[in-house]
């Protein structure tokens, strides 16, 4: 088997470092290229894209070899390995349809999660997560990892040779591992991708002149993300996909970091922006190709993290510590604003504040819908005015004026908001300019009075009637 392995990877070498330059001069010629911007794009001229194409052509060519390989050579079931390849041509027809006419966010999740469901339907399950059988949950924890690996090497493809490196660092990982567990299946997989992602890294690497495409990218993580499943599956550690994740430790913490950054800033999950770990790399002084080979010393480190703790079981647990420990320092030094904001407000008490303010907003409004008079809703007004410091409250209801000063203020610098209050009247609200109590909530108590009265307005002059008509 060993012999079939060398054969299939060095013919898939061959066939990548022959096949890219052919179709990067065709792509060229058929304007397939990737044109730069003015935002997230780094190159200054138009380069060939689409690369998933010679490495996907590599990589089943080698393949087909193995049908003219002697049986005693390949000890597994080929019919087994075909149930997949539904699955990686879905999510390769999805790239290439991205690449050509750029496919909506939702288009390519459809596409991304029909070639996760061929690839489960395949075989390709995780069953356990940390040592826990993960149960009925199998087949969605394996649409989230499959489809998170995707997606993760699609994100980090934004410098020159980054997105093929890493994944050759992996994918050679994961055939290592295979060889040491006697894995025949994931290492006859992995080997023509090794072969195949070196023979393009050629032509990939600073500087450029062919890209991976969403063609490569999102065929590469799925295959990886299918091969650590694999991996996982034949793993003797109860930890079972600790292993693959912390090869592929770089796509996943970057995936990982832009949702939660978005998630902070309340921004659309699959956006785009320049906030990606190469990007911070880059905004640091680092050149393209020193953010490549920085990435690649530490894609490395993970290698070798996660190939010790499938070669001595009793150490898995404080590999993990440590390359948890080491992902954190480098998120540090990293910069990202939206972490250390937010873990100063989580211990500064900034954020038990602004829950507390959002509780009482809450609150006041079930109050103020709940009031059956103005002169009630005035009172709940006052009350809450005096909480958030303000010091005059003026509110002028169907042309009948309501008046309280609350207190006095040794500063006479004072700001007034006026709230309109169409077919009704106008509220007036008078505050001290440095005034530090629940100044992040003003605007939303503001928000709130605007709305109940308006909401309840028709109820409060029907029961003003009702009181004018008992007077008479």
């Amino acid at each position: 088997m060993v012999y079939a392995i060398y054969i299939i990877g060095f013919c898939a070498f061959l066939f990548s470092v022959i096949l890219t330059p052919i179709c990067r001069n065709l792509f060229r010629r058929f304007g397939i290229v990737d044109r730069p911007d003015e935002g997230r794009k780094l190159h200054t001229q138009p380069i060939a894209h689409m690369g998933g194409v010679p490495i996907a052509i590599a990589y089943v060519a080698s393949c087909l070899l193995l049908f003219l390989v002697p049986r005693e050579m390949v000890p597994i079931h080929l019919s087994h390995v075909l149930l997949a390849v539904p699955a990686g041509l879905v999510i390769f027809l999805t790239g290439i349809l991205d690449d050509v006419v750029h496919l909506k966010p939702w288009q390519k999740l459809c596409g991304q999660t029909v070639g996760a469901l061929l690839a489960y339907w395949a075989g390709v399950r995780i069953v356990s997560v940390g040592g826990f059988h993960v149960g009925w949950l199998s087949l969605l924890v394996t649409l989230v990892w499959l489809i998170g690996c995707t997606n993760a090497f699609n994100l980090i493809d934004g410098v020159d040779g980054l997105a093929a490196g890493v994944g050759l660092f992996a994918t050679l990982t994961m055939l290592i591992a295979a060889l040491l567990q006697h894995n025949s299946i994931l290492a006859l997989a992995t080997a023509p991708l090794v072969g195949a992602l070196l023979g393009f890294l050629r032509y990939n690497f600073n500087p450029a002149s062919i890209f991976l495409g969403d063609s490569g990218s999102l065929t590469v993580g799925f295959l990886l993300g299918c091969f650590g499943v694999v991996w996982g599956q034949k793993s003797a550690t109860i930890l079972g996909m600790t292993a693959p994740m912390m090869a592929l430790g770089i796509p996943i913490l970057d995936t990982s970091l832009s949702i939660i950054r978005r998630f902070l800033r309340h921004q659309p999950i699959f956006g785009g922006d320049r906030d990606h770990i190469h990007h911070r790399l880059l905004n640091l002084g680092f050149k393209p190709r020193s953010v490549a080979l920085i990435l690649y010393g530490v894609a490395s480190i993970g290698a070798i993290l996660s190939l010790l703790s499938v070669a001595d079981n009793r150490i898995t647990g404080s590999i993990v510590v440590l390359f948890c420990g080491a992902a954190w320092i480098g998120i540090q030094h990293l910069g990202y604003s939206e972490f250390s904001t937010a873990r100063q407000m989580l211990f500064a008490g900034t954020f038990q504040q602004v829950l507390d303010t959002q509780l009482r907003l809450r609150s006041l409004e079930e109050e103020l819908l709940a009031d059956t008079s103005i002169q009630a809703y005035w009172e709940h007004i006052l009350d809450a005015a005096r909480t958030f410091d303000f010091v005059e409250v003026r509110l002028n209801f169907a042309e009948t004026i309501y008046q309280q000063r609350l207190r006095d203020t040794e500063s006479d610098l004072c700001w007034s908001l006026r709230v309109p209050l169409p077919g009704i009247g106008y509220i007036n609200f008078t505050r001290p300019h440095d005034s530090p109590v629940f100044s992040m909530g003003v605007s939303s108590f503001i928000d709130v009075v605007r709305k109940t009265i308006s909401a309840k307005s028709q109820e409060f002059r029907a029961d003003e009637l009702k009181i004018v008509n008992a007077a008479q």
